[in-house]
């Protein structure tokens, strides 16, 4: 759905009629805050014309090898954080996974984390992976 779409929603339940105005600030808000199919679209356009065509996953993987130790040595910095993003999702299109069924795979993997059981953060080492319970009742 496009942000658009949304607004065109949004205005169907207001009070009042929305003005084209505010339909625009809203079509505006959430175009530059969503990551939506349509912005992974443009990321899959520029990643071919950029990269090259092909699935690349060697070379995707070790992009990402390259981005986490620049991660490592600014943590702080939230534009090393959004390279990984970014290849996450290079990659995942490469694959041939339309941007629909990243975010769909993405909301259901974090619905299924929600509802796995997990130690106690206050007792793990904050130095390593926290992973949930498995079936056999170790993490």
């Amino acid at each position: 759905m496009n942000a658009r779409a949304i607004a065109e929603i949004i205005t169907d339940y207001w009070p009042h009629r929305m003005s084209n105005a505010a339909a625009d600030a809203i079509v505006k808000y959430v175009g530059r805050h969503a990551i939506d199919p349509t912005h992974l679209a443009r990321q899959r356009s520029f990643s071919l014309l950029t990269f090259g065509p092909g699935k690349r996953t060697e070379g995707v993987l070790d992009h990402i090898t390259k981005e986490i130790a620049e991660v490592r040595a600014k943590p702080d910095d939230i534009s090393e954080w959004a390279d990984l993003a970014i290849l996450t999702f290079d990659g995942a299109l490469r694959q041939g996974f339309e941007p629909e069924e990243i975010i769909a795979a993405i909301k259901a993997k974090q619905e299924k984390n929600e509802g796995r059981t997990w130690p106690d953060w206050r007792t793990m080492d904050p130095n390593r992976a926290i992973e949930h319970v498995r079936d056999g009742g170790a993490a």
